[in-house]
């Protein structure tokens, strides 16, 4: 399919087709001259493309010189007779060749008895691989075109975009007839075939544009997409030219230049993909959209990198093909399936109507004479669940008329009030925001969110741009006002129907991450985005404050979840200081879980869960009790004491061995565990003595326990290298530290406690998995002598193109006589060995960890003390750790 403002002419220029003939007469071996003149032909294509030149005069250009090339190859060798003929057919039928394409060849036979044309036929494929060429090709007879096309849908695809090289046209011709609409695939089938053909890749990709990765041909708003437009059209009009679909009320002219242009950018893409890697590559990875972001002369800014740029510019381009692909296959489905049903209309009032359950205006003037019904339009459908979308010829008068949103639109109260209905509606919000995404009003009426639309961050923890994210985040928060949320989200989807308003939490969400690429912190700027937006829409001042605070705040609860120890009552008062009270709780809860799910679908395990679910407990629990009485560190010790004396003594466990035991303890260890806990180790510990093997312990999640890993236990003489020494054996168990409490007795005896999950962030609960656990621990860790020699043994893991700084910041943790060292580094084999091994050199004592691996990178926090128990405070030892630190980590 040719677009129509284009007319490809060969640039005869380029290479000389006479002076290559005059060459190959004079040559004893065709085969030399061939290669020199594909060689000769794609270099000076790729000059032509880094200086600039017309895209499609280069990819056009290709399938032109090498129609030539193949031409002279076929007169090379002897044909019987006029039966054959050489076909291009698929993308090289459509005359679209990048570096590297398949050239797709069909060898047509008139006859199926192929006997007079086997030693020909094989002699010629033979060579056009001796020559270098990468072809895909058929040797079908028409019959043989006729019965496979019948069969299958790939197969006419193909065959529909030909174009004869060398042999008789009418015998094209003839292939053309016999599959033609008449005789096989008719309109409304072949439509329906390729429509479940696109669902089904669509779906491979989780039906989104929006991917850290992308495949330029199969993702959704890519390549495949337009092609797609091109094939229902052809077989629907018979034509060759989109000029026809613009002709027949199917296209206009602007959503040409959408998909001109998006083809155009996506052509360059490809072929600098080509041209980089030397084969046939559609994956935009990580390792080239650096280097293409650069050749597209994107240029790092404060704000933004060069390839954040690179990927928005990307993702704007697909994310308007995709649209454009929806609304005319829809097109395509109103006329080709369902034009002569007698579809139900039913008036929704003296504007719209529904139209086979596709709501539609009912006057083409209505968006110019009354621009608030673009939003009145999603108001109907969040009103009306039942409505299924959006007719065609709506869509793109929403489209045509969306420049009104302006200022002075978005002033009008009349809109205003509009738009807060919509997010007041009872219904499916969030499914009518992403409709307003797609079609393009969301970013119009909501600026902010406009400039983040299509904006990405290179790195592998983001894995959506911001507006993709966004309303997943969105998405999620509905699901937990669903019955089955209960499952998965228990405290979510009980908190979801307590809390006083749902508009809240939509604009909350729509505003969380608006600040992105804008330099500064963008918790900040959204806050004050969203103040605004509260005031233009008369939003009350407690309901402002609130969102002013969820927003600027949306992070805080899973970074002290993640990065504090919750265990320490002080952590949990600082935090309910900030909250302040239990609504500011519970809407940052569920805001905080829908975020964590939408950000990475790898994120959210048992773990996570656990800690949020704990933090909101405990908050809760010192917001009731109220902020000015918290509770006093001896009264909790003594109350957990109390109560883990009183389970141990109902299990028969004598009281003179429970004090002795204690004794030794400490009262940070009753601060750190909880009663039930508490009894676990115990019983454990007491059960073990007087054996010398270390005492390991596994626990599984449990519902008493609460916790989301696996639970690991290690009780042993306390040694040098033992942290060092257990994080690496753990990870040659392919385990994952997510949390670590580090801690000895008086009498020097580790109470070390680790929570670990599998390599698919999930908890071990097979027993057979957990006794080899157990062995592999008690026979890696009984002898302290050869910590040195599994600290260098390191279970390998993939490691992604980026570049991660490493950091090191270090705080005083004053309240509880020990440093802070939180630590950001690329995620590799063995990282936390490495660490411990630094702490040993560097007399080091480890009393917990937050362990976090967000992607490319960990962001782990460690509480350290000197090896007599004292915080870290000497500014030089401080600098030392940071250097020896960077040094190894950083390479």
């Amino acid at each position: 399919m040719l677009l129509h403002h284009y007319r490809f002419e060969p640039d005869t220029t380029l290479y000389d087709l006479d002076l290559f003939r005059t060459e190959l007469a004079g040559s004893r071996s065709p085969i030399a001259p061939f290669k020199a003149a594909l060689r000769e032909l794609q270099t000076r294509l790729d000059e032509q493309f880094r200086s600039g030149a017309d895209i499609r005069d280069l990819v056009r250009g290709r399938a032109w010189y090498l129609d030539q090339l193949l031409a002279i190859a076929w007169a090379q060798h002897n044909w019987p007779d006029e039966g054959v003929a050489l076909v291009a057919v698929g993308g090289y039928g459509r005359g679209e060749l990048h570096p590297h394409s398949d050239i797709d060849l069909l060898l047509l036979l008139e006859h199926d008895d192929d006997t007079p044309y086997r030693e020909p036929l094989s002699a010629f494929i033979t060579f056009l691989w001796d020559i270098g060429l990468e072809i895909g090709h058929s040797v079908r007879s028409l019959n043989d075109c006729e019965r496979e096309a019948e069969a299958d849908v790939t197969v006419i695809t193909n065959l529909l975009e030909s174009r004869l090289i060398a042999g008789p046209e009418n015998l094209r011709q003839k292939m053309r007839e016999r599959l033609s609409a008449e005789h096989i695939w008719p309109a409304d089938r072949f439509f329906e075939a390729k429509w479940q053909e696109q669902i089904a890749r669509h779906y491979r990709y989780n039906n989104s544009e929006y991917h850290l990765e992308p495949n330029l041909k199969s993702s959704p708003g890519g390549l495949r997409d337009i092609q797609m437009i091109g094939w229902v059209a052809k077989r629907h009009f018979g034509t060759e030219h989109y000029a026809d679909i613009v002709a027949n009320g199917f296209m206009n002219d602007a959503e040409l230049r959408i998909l001109s242009q998006g083809q155009a950018f996506l052509w360059q893409v490809r072929y600098t993909l080509h041209m980089l890697t030397g084969r046939a590559e559609d994956r935009l990875l990580f390792d080239h959209q650096r280097t293409i972001a650069e050749m597209f002369g994107f240029r790092d800014t404060p704000e933004r990198l060069a390839v954040e740029q690179f990927m928005k510019r990307y993702y704007r381009h697909v994310t308007a093909l995709a649209g454009l692909n929806d609304m005319l296959l829809q097109h395509f489905d109103e006329v080709i399936l369902r034009g002569k049903e007698a579809l139900e209309t039913v008036k929704l009032n003296e504007r719209f109507e529904t139209k086979g359950g596709y709501i539609q205006v009912r006057s083409r003037n209505l968006f110019r004479e009354r621009p608030a019904a673009m939003l009145e339009l999603f108001l109907l459908m969040a009103k009306h669940p039942e409505i299924e979308g959006v007719r065609a010829d709506t869509i793109r008068l929403i489209r045509d008329h969306r420049h009104q949103i302006d200022d002075h639109y978005r002033e009008d109260p009349r809109h205003q009030r509009l738009f807060m209905s919509i997010l007041r509606a009872p219904g499916n919000v969030p499914r009518q925001l992403r409709r307003m995404n797609r079609y393009g009003i969301l970013g119009k009426y909501l600026p902010e969110f406009g400039r983040a639309v299509g904006l990405m961050q290179h790195d592998l923890f983001h894995i959506y741009t911001v507006d993709a994210h966004t309303l997943r985040l969105l998405k999620f928060i509905h699901g937990f006002r669903k019955s089955d949320a209960k499952d998965e989200f228990p405290v979510a989807a009980n908190l979801i129907h307590q809390l006083p308003k749902m508009d809240l939490l939509w604009i909350a969400g729509l505003f969380h991450d608006v600040g992105k690429g804008r330099g500064g912190d963008h918790s900040e700027i959204g806050a004050r985005d969203v103040e605004h937006f509260c005031h233009r829409h008369h939003v009350s001042q407690h309901d402002t404050n609130l969102l002013r605070w969820l927003v600027e705040h949306h992070l805080l609860m899973s970074m002290t979840a993640q990065k504090r120890d919750i265990s320490d009552p002080d952590v949990i008062r600082d935090f309910a200081l900030t909250v302040r009270d239990e609504t500011r709780l519970d809407y940052l809860y569920v805001l905080t879980v829908a975020d964590i799910n939408a950000t990475n679908p790898t994120l959210w395990n048992g773990w996570r869960a656990s800690l949020l679910r704990q933090l909101h407990a405990e908050t809760k629990r010192a917001l009731r009790r109220g902020l000015k009485n918290p509770p006093e560190r001896d009264d909790w010790v003594r109350e957990t004491r109390t109560e883990a004396r009183s389970l141990l003594q109902t299990v028969g466990v004598d009281s003179a061995q429970i004090d002795h035991l204690w004794e030794s303890l400490g009262e940070d260890y009753f601060l750190q565990y909880a009663p039930s806990e508490i009894v676990w180790q115990t019983q454990g510990i007491l059960a073990h003595q007087p054996s010398d093997l270390p005492l390991v312990l596994i626990s599984a999640p449990t519902v008493d326990m609460a916790e989301g890993g696996t639970k690991v236990f290690i009780h042993t003489r306390s040694v040098d290298d033992l942290f060092a020494a257990t994080a690496a054996a753990m990870e040659q168990l392919g385990l994952s530290i997510h949390d670590a409490r580090i801690a000895t007795s008086h009498n020097d005896w580790t109470l070390n406690t680790f929570i670990v999950l599998d390599h698919y962030g999930q908890p071990i609960r097979d027993p057979e998995h957990i006794k080899e656990m157990h062995r592999h621990l008690v026979e890696e860790l009984d002898d302290p002598e050869d910590y040195p020699e599994i600290v260098t043994r390191h279970t390998p893991r993939q490691l992604k193109h980026f570049k991660v700084p490493t950091e090191v910041v270090i705080e005083q943790d004053p309240a509880n006589e020990r440093t802070l060292l939180e630590l950001t580094a690329p995620d590799r084999p063995g990282l936390l060995a490495r660490v411990g091994r630094i702490f040993m050199e560097q007399d080091i004592a480890l009393s917990a960890a937050k362990i976090a691996t967000l992607g490319e990178r960990v962001e782990d926090v460690f509480f350290i003390t000197t090896k007599a128990g004292e915080p870290l405070t000497d500014p030089e030892r401080q600098q030392q750790l940071r250097e020896r630190l960077i040094e190894v980590l950083g390479v």
